[in-house]
């Protein structure tokens, strides 16, 4: 019991409190547009479901931030490994798609909520692609560095394509790539190449895709498609009504004529963004990205004050991962970038994804706690 006092004791002293405070503050706030966009059902189990995510959220950051972010950098073989065992598991008679076309979660009977791995997949890929990075860190932009680090990119990407069909969580795994690649200073060149690549190989990815997923491409940039909103512009119409349809204060929480008539498509997941502009209007929508924009501001801070480039290299990979999510999620509902089914961190509705989003910050915490190894700590030693 001693142990446990002390390293509650030692969180509350090193933990980064400011973060954790940002975090508990977005949340509440989403917990709200939730009570709100689910007030049609008459139930509150979402609401229920979102805090107790929290709560136990709250106990995983304080977790994760108590253990050294060098020790599972060491490791980050086993969590390759763990990785690829989680998505095979959505092979298995646990793994549904929700009526989503997504296998992307996994329902256990002796749980309550289903779980979906690529978000425990997040945390890890930022690990492990600090960790290879790190041991590449003087020659980063070697031709061994560049290629061992989009192996393990493409591993993870090529598995989760093939197995859950899921765009939206892949092209996070990519985004993390890119940014932390950015950040760690892999030079232009390689930049330039893999544009040149992606370009070569556009034609044969866009034949590859479903014809849906092309039509949801499409249809951004040509309104002819679809001009009455009764298929791939449906979900994008009812958002930007939605969206817009609040003004500069909206209609006032839990007053929404949409919201309210539950006539939104996932106004408490996906769509959530488009709940608040029509409840809460501009100054809401406002008010929600000022929030997220100070938790990605905090882990680049304290990524910047970090001397330790595994270090560094964490807080960078937690911020691109928020970017990229919020980018896509206010774009998607805006109408501006296809609907690729992409949470609001932190105020969307989703146990699985809040819980792993607080353990994703509990890694940055622990660099404030911890931004350089200790003497007496083992350094990651380069691949062999």
């Amino acid at each position: 019991m001693r142990q446990y006092w002390s390293e509650l004791k030692s969180f509350l002293r090193k933990g980064d409190m400011i973060l954790l405070l940002l975090c508990v503050v977005t949340s509440a706030f989403g917990c709200l547009c939730i009570a709100s966009a689910t007030n049609y059902t008459g139930s509150n189990r979402y609401l229920f479901v979102q805090i107790a995510a929290i709560l136990l959220g709250i106990i995983v950051y304080a977790l994760v931030s108590s253990i050294d972010v060098s020790v599972l950098a060491e490791r980050w073989r086993w969590l390759v490994f763990l990785n690829m065992l989680l998505l095979a598991l959505l092979l298995t008679p646990f793994g549904t798609d929700r009526n989503t076309g997504n296998r992307s979660w996994l329902a256990f009977p002796f749980l309550p909520v289903d779980i979906q791995p690529a978000e425990f997949c997040k945390i890890t890929f930022v690990i492990i692609m600090a960790a290879i990075m790190s041991s590449h860190q003087n020659r980063i932009s070697s031709i061994p560095s560049v290629l061992h680090i989009a192996i393990h990119m493409g591993l993870l990407v090529g598995l989760n394509l093939v197995i859950s069909d899921d765009l939206g969580v892949s092209l996070i795994f990519v985004f993390i790539f890119i940014a932390m690649a950015w950040a760690g200073g892999v030079r232009l060149f390689w930049f330039a190449i893999g544009l040149g690549g992606l370009s070569a190989a556009a034609p044969i990815l866009w034949y590859k895709m479903k014809t849906y997923q092309r039509r949801r491409i499409l249809v951004i940039f040509d309104p002819t498609i679809d001009p009455y909103g009764l298929d791939e512009r449906y979900h994008m119409l009812r958002s930007q009504r939605s969206l817009f349809g609040g003004g500069l204060l909206g209609q006032g929480l839990f007053s929404g004529n949409r919201t309210q008539g539950g006539v939104l498509y996932a106004q408490h997941t996906d769509f959530i963004f488009s709940s608040i502009g029509e409840e809460l209007g501009f100054v809401g929508c406002m008010f929600a990205m000022l929030l997220l924009l100070l938790i990605v501001f905090r882990c680049i801070q304290i990524g910047n004050r970090a001397p330790d480039y595994l270090r560094k290299m964490v807080c960078f990979g937690v911020a691109a991962a928020l970017i990229f999510q919020i980018i896509i999620n206010v774009g998607m509902c805006l109408g501006v970038l296809p609907v690729i089914g992409l949470t609001l961190p932190f105020i969307s509705y989703g146990g699985s994804s809040i819980v792993t989003i607080y353990a994703m910050l509990g890694l940055v915490s622990g660099v404030h706690a911890r931004p350089s190894p200790r003497s007496h700590e083992r350094y990651i030693q380069p691949p062999r």
